[in-house]
This record gives structure tokens, C-alpha cells and sequence, in this order.
């Protein structure tokens, strides 16, 4: 009796204890459940996939290769001519020298170097296009800073201004700017041709750097100066770093187009000023078509911007898909 009420006490016990453990209990959340922010990712890593073998293709790599092909061929026939004699040149053409080898020599560019017009003009484009670039570089990555992070008075007003002038085209200040640097003395000097560049490549520089400088996430500058930073150590240590590959494609631009210049150095700069475009264009006057002296001198101009290009690739790649992904 005792036994049977033992059991009717804990039947139902027993029974709920049985049904608890039969009841299915709902599952833990699974780890491999995507979240909203990566399924959300998920679309953009399939074009991304897509992308990779499309260009991974044997199809798109011989079209990239023709077309590499294309844009070198000039190249390398400036290269061949500016290695043959004048007479090897007046005779057949360049790719010649492809099957007789013997055709090629250094006379063309000892002879280069030796003129004294043409290494004057070389140097005088060093020292036109390397301090052009360093100016509007520090002066636009200071005036970019600036712009996006400091409050002062007129700030909007004065990056209005700056945008506009990306509009005025060169040759509205060739005139009036000429007058000036007459009458300051800069008329005619390595100095004036300068100082006309960087002029004209603030607007754009400061503009890009501005736009660079604007997406650096607030809280990180917040956290500089909670933590006791001045703002011109913000800016060196924290901004410039950070900024560095639009720094680095801005530089290169700015370095191609001051050195490939030939309108301004034409109008700014007198004969012992003139930079290598400007010299050579005076050898075509000249001497008309002297192959012997226009192929290695325009070789010359055309492989120091290629040099500074592939120098700096990493980095101008970078400042190029900057803000692209995320």
C-alpha cells in the first residue's frame, strides 16, 4: 500500500520529468549563422569572385597583353631609333635592328650629353618639376587638413573659392601673370616657371586632399587630442600616414604634368632657363628632322616619368581605389 502511494506520488513527477526530457529544447544559435552585415557581404564578395575570373581568363589576358603590346610598340621603336645612326635611320626603319643588332649604339646619347644646350635643358626640368611637386604637395596636404578638420572663420566661402578656380583654364593667366612676372623680375627664370605651377596646381591638389582628409573617421582625431595632441602632431603622425596614398598619386600626377609642360616653360622661361621640352622643340625648328639628336632626348624625357611611375605604383594604385571598397 505504501509502495502503490509511493508510486502515485511520484508518477506524475516522473512524468513531467519524462516529458521535460522528451520535449525538444530549442537550439543554441548556431556560430555559422551569417549576420545581417555579412550576408549583406556575401553579394559583394560573389562580383568580386566574378570579377577575379573574369580577368583570370585566358580570353581577357591575351586582349590585355595586345593591348600592352599597342601602347609599347612606340616605345620601344623610340628606343631602337634613338640607338641608330642617322643614316640607318634615313634608310630603313627601326625594326630593323630587331634582325642586325649591330645597328645599335650609345653614340646618339653621348652626343646628347655632351651638348650642353640639351643637359642644361635636362637639369633645368629637374629643378622646374621636383620643387613644383614638393610645394603644392606640403601646401595642399596642409591647406587639405585644414579645410577638413579645423573650424576658423569663412571656411566654407574660402573652399568655395578654391573649387572655383579649377574651372579657370591655363591660358586665361598666361597673359596677366606674364605682366606681373615682368615687373617683379621673375619674368624669364626657372623661379617664375615655378612658382606658375604651383599656382595652378593648388586649386586640385588642396580639393583632393580636402575630400582624402574628410573621410578619416572623427574619432580617431578626437581620441589624439583627448590623449594631449597638438594639432600639427595630429597632423604629421596621425593624418600624413594615413593620407598617403592619395599623397603619392597626387605627387605623381603633378610631377607628370610640370614635367611634359611645354606651353608654360615656352611663355616663363628665357633660353638658359628653358626646360627639355621646350630645347627639343627648338632642335625640331632648327635642324628639322634630326633624328639623331629628337629620338634620344625625347627617349630621355619620356623615361624619367616612367621611372617615377613604376617607382611609385604601389602607392598610386592604392590612392586610385581608395574609398572603392570598404
Amino acid at each position: 500500500m505504501s509502495g502503490h502511494s509511493t508510486v502515485e506520488r511520484n508518477g506524475p513527477s516522473r512524468r513531467a520529468a519524462t516529458v521535460g526530457a522528451a520535449a525538444p529544447s530549442s537550439p543554441p544559435p548556431s556560430s555559422s549563422t551569417p549576420s545581417p552585415a555579412s550576408r549583406a557581404s556575401v553579394p559583394g564578395r560573389r562580383r568580386g569572385g566574378r570579377i577575379s575570373r573574369l580577368l583570370g581568363s585566358s580570353a581577357v589576358q591575351g586582349v590585355l597583353i595586345l593591348v600592352a603590346l599597342v601602347w609599347i610598340t612606340p616605345l620601344a621603336g623610340l628606343l631602337l631609333s634613338s640607338m641608330r645612326s642617322e643614316q640607318d635611320n634615313a634608310t630603313d626603319g627601326w625594326w630593323t635592328a630587331l634582325a642586325d643588332p649591330s645597328q645599335l649604339s650609345l653614340d646618339n646619347y653621348t652626343a646628347l650629353l655632351k651638348d650642353s644646350g640639351i643637359g642644361a635643358a635636362f637639369w633645368n626640368t629637374v629643378l622646374i618639376s621636383v620643387p613644383t611637386t614638393v610645394l603644392v604637395v606640403a601646401i595642399a596636404a596642409l591647406a587639405g587638413y585644414a579645410f577638413a578638420w579645423l573650424e576658423f572663420p569663412g571656411r566654407d566661402g574660402v573652399f568655395l573659392v578654391v573649387v572655383g578656380l579649377l574651372v579657370v583654364p591655363v591660358q586665361i593667366g598666361l597673359l596677366p601673370v606674364a605682366k606681373l612676372f615682368g615687373a617683379v623680375g621673375l619674368f624669364g627664370t626657372i623661379a617664375g616657371v615655378v612658382l606658375f605651377h604651383v599656382a595652378y596646381g593648388l586649386p586640385f591638389a588642396i580639393f583632393l586632399l580636402r575630400n582624402y582628409f574628410a573621410e578619416i573617421p572623427r574619432e580617431m582625431l578626437e581620441a589624439a587630442r583627448m590623449d594631449g595632441g597638438s594639432e600639427w602632431r595630429i597632423f604629421s603622425r596621425l593624418v600624413l600616414p594615413l593620407g598617403r596614398p592619395a599623397i603619392a598619386s597626387l605627387a605623381i600626377f603633378q610631377f607628370l604634368w610640370v614635367w611634359n609642360d611645354m606651353l608654360v616653360a615656352l611663355l616663363f622661361a628665357d633660353t638658359a632657363s628653358q626646360p627639355l621640352t621646350v630645347a627639343l622643340q627648338s632642335q625640331m625648328r632648327q635642324f628639322g628632322s634630326n633624328i639623331g639628336v629628337l629620338a634620344p632626348g625625347a627617349f630621355l624625357s619620356l623615361v624619367v616619368p616612367l621611372v617615377v611611375f613604376f617607382a611609385f605604383q604601389r602607392h598610386f594604385v592604392q590612392g586610385v581605389m581608395a574609398g572603392s571598397v570598404k
